[in-house]
């Protein structure tokens, strides 16, 4: 027999006979029994032919070599099989994504951004991203040649409201006492300040920039009578009209100053609608009745004027004339607010769950985000657990208005609060809660509520633009309804060709007339006043503004990446930029504007627009000629025509620029290609002299004409933005 022949049928049958005694094996281990292999010293050709006579160890290696064998080329073979594209039906559902809408079909995104060509979708706002409308699926779907079967819904079940709520109203018999909370309003620099470093024998006014306010500050006065007052100094200028809002509407009562020289203003009026708004009783303080040229008889009468009726005119607002800066009748102002407060019974629950108001937000290098806060009931101790807004805090440290550690704070009370995890907003409400997985279940509760909130506004803005596009759409497909299906599609296909090569994703070029700003502030409410202001911009013809970030806290390294990414401006506000930053801002040519007073802010940001404003253009007139005769002259074979003209103002000289103005319209503007005077070449002809002058168009004149001899400049043009003060 042929040796070769019989090595491959030695082989097959070693195959074979391994396999057996593999389930052989397999089936006596199971049963508990011995497997005990045959001891030869060799094996024959013959014995080959009867494997069950093998040792144990070479049957479990020649079955494993062969099964590792086919195992190899399963997977070579799997290796080489090439995924096939996805045909026959794709599972479509309502409010697909872009990039969603490819997978589920096994292509790219490039592919769906080519089939929206051939519709009325606007390829400049579609995102990966971005939803598309269920006609617009199925269409792509078609496209593609394909079939579409709507995926099955799946019922989303009514998520549970997780929210914490304040408590039912106390029992009366609960209630104690409670300090009045009493807040300063009135228009800037007319001493609130001042009434408050007098009444707690400080000096806050002089730490504060150029003298303004412009935080809220919460204090407790102690009277000699033993009564507490708490009070909110809010600041007076027009930017932080938000703050004084929220200063009223956690008050009790509200004092008024006015200045007896300068007597109401724009914030004294606004600050009398907050209060009307609150609900809230006033106590007028004339103050700087110790100059000359006050008239506090004055200030009274123009009150009258917005309902504000002091009792001497037969009303019910108490009219103190006091000099804070002299400390002169702040005990008689004093005493009318604790009067006032008496009248109206003020109590709290000091017991139970805390809840309060959030009057500031700020974030300290050290301590982390703080909030000072009002409590309106319960007692707040270290260790309690609060919600506000969508942020929670476990207390660690409570602080007075001078950063002395306490322990508790009753209702009426401020306190800044130190433990939380983000920095909640200020006009938040803080609620207690059991405990920390109880504030984690609230706070996703509120995120869930918002991203709902948003979803539906987004939808609402996406089906408007759908619409609006849909109806160019529509628009199109009339001009093209002569055409064929064949000849609109090329059309179609040709005139958006180009919006495949420019999708929002790959633009990276910033248009040139374009202020980004990052914006930081100290506290929450400074951030607030800034983009307040920046929301009245109304100029977007001239320069468009986009905030690309916000937020509090010194100026960092990300802000910088940020400026550098968007070719910003770093705007701060009672922030600081440690020398690292500030070279580093150097290095890459980033521009950071600090300031501690918000309208010196305001003036910086509108010379930076106006530094992104084109020149204008000015003409600025040099002369005028009238145009007495006209005649030609003969140039080679050229005949140009000439103006005997005589100049009445100014001069023409022959390096400007001239306009030719026949009937008050001008028909020609440019240069000149000869001026003459009694033959000669000339640069200049001055006032009451006659000149001949061509122009380099060769332009027919008519007597009577009119030639302007002017210069052009450009001018740094200036925002029309006005913010309002």
């Amino acid at each position: 027999m042929n040796q070769g022949l019989l090595l491959r049928f030695e082989n097959l049958v070693q195959l074979r006979g391994a396999c057996r005694q593999l389930r052989a094996l397999s089936s006596r281990e199971v049963c508990g029994a011995q497997w005990k292999p045959v001891q030869l010293s060799a094996h024959p050709v013959g014995s080959l032919l009867h494997p069950q006579l093998w040792p144990k160890h070479r049957l479990i290696g020649a079955a494993l070599s062969q099964c590792r064998h086919l195992a190899t080329k399963e997977e070579t073979k799997k290796k080489r099989k090439k995924i096939p594209l996805t045909r026959g039906e794709v599972e479509i559902r309502q409010k697909m994504t872009v990039e969603e809408l490819a997978q589920a079909m096994g292509k790219d995104i490039d592919h769906i951004y080519e089939a929206l060509l051939y519709t009325d979708i606007n390829l400049d706002s579609v995102e990966p991203d971005s939803v598309l409308h269920e006609e617009h699926i199925k269409m792509i779907v078609q496209k593609s040649g394909m079939k579409y079967k709507s995926a099955k819904l799946k019922e989303e079940k009514e998520r549970k409201n997780t929210d914490a709520v304040k408590r039912p109203p106390a029992d009366p018999a609960v209630l104690t006492p409670r300090p009045p909370v009493v807040t300063i309003l009135g228009h800037v620099d007319h001493g609130k300040t001042t009434l408050l470093d007098s009444l707690r024998k400080t000096q806050v006014a002089s730490m504060e920039a150029g003298g303004i306010t412009q935080h809220i500050g919460a204090f407790i006065v102690h009277m000699p009578s033993g009564e507490k007052i708490t009070f909110l100094d809010t600041p007076g200028h027009a930017a932080f009209s938000a703050m004084r809002a929220r200063g009223t509407n956690v008050t009790d009562i509200v004092i008024l100053v006015v200045a007896a020289e300068d007597g109401v203003m724009q914030q004294t009026i606004e600050s009398i609608q907050h209060a009307r708004n609150a609900g809230v009783p006033l106590i007028l303080a004339i103050n700087k009745c110790d100059k000359p040229e006050a008239d506090p008889e004055r200030v009274k009468k123009e009150l009258l004027a917005y309902d504000v009726v002091c009792e001497e005119f037969g009303g019910d607002v108490q009219a103190v004339n006091i000099s804070a800066l002299k400390g002169e009748n702040l005990m008689v102002l004093a005493e009318a607010t604790v009067a006032l407060a008496e009248m109206l019974e003020l109590k709290a629950d000091a017991t139970g769950l805390v809840e309060g108001t959030i009057i500031e937000s700020r974030k300290d290098k050290g301590k982390g985000p703080l909030t000072t806060a009002i409590i309106q009931r319960g007692t707040l101790r270290k260790g309690c657990v609060l919600v506000a807004g969508k942020t929670w805090a476990k207390v660690r440290f409570l602080f007075d208005e001078n950063s002395k550690a306490v322990d508790a704070a009753s209702p009426g009370m401020p306190v800044e609060i130190m433990g939380w995890k983000e920095s909640p907003s200020a006009g938040d409400e803080i609620l207690e809660v059991e405990s920390e997985q109880r504030a984690q279940e609230v706070v996703a509760w509120r995120t869930y509520v918002e991203q709902q909130e948003k979803m539906k506004k987004d939808l609402e803005v996406i089906e408007a633009k759908q619409k609006e596009h849909r109806l160019e759409y529509e628009k199109k497909q009339k001009q093209l309804a002569h055409l064929t299906w064949r000849q609109r599609k090329a059309v179609l296909f040709k005139a958006n060709k180009h919006l495949m090569f420019s999708r929002p994703k790959e633009r990276t070029e910033m248009d040139e007339n374009t202020l980004s700003l990052i914006v930081k502030g100290d506290v929450d409410g400074s951030v607030e006043a800034i983009l307040n202001i920046l929301d009245s911009y109304d100029c977007e013809d001239e320069c468009k503004l986009d905030i690309v970030y916000f937020g509090m806290g010194d100026i960092s390294e990300n802000d910088i990446s940020l400026a550098e990414a968007f070719n910003g401006v770093i705007f701060g506000f009672s922030v600081k930029a440690n020398e690292s930053i500030k070279k580093l801002a150097d290095k890459k040519g980033i521009k950071i504007k600090l300031h501690n007073i918000i309208y010196k802010l305001i003036d910086d940001l509108k010379d930076e627009l106006n530094s992104r404003l084109p020149p204008a253009v000015v003409e600025t007139t040099i002369g005028e000629a009238s145009v007495l005769d006209t005649f030609s002259v003969t140039v080679g074979k050229n005949k140009i025509p000439v103006a005997g003209c005589r100049v009445h103002k100014g001069l023409l000289d022959r390096k400007m620029k001239f306009k030719l103005i026949r009937n008050r319209d001008v028909i020609w503007k440019g240069c000149l290609s000869s001026l003459k005077h009694h033959k000669d070449d000339v640069q200049v002809i001055k006032t009451g002299m006659d000149c001949g002058l061509s122009l380099d168009k060769n332009l027919e004149f008519s007597i009577g004409d009119e030639i302007i001899c002017y210069e052009e400049k450009e001018v740094q043009q200036t925002t029309s933005w006005d913010p309002g003060f």
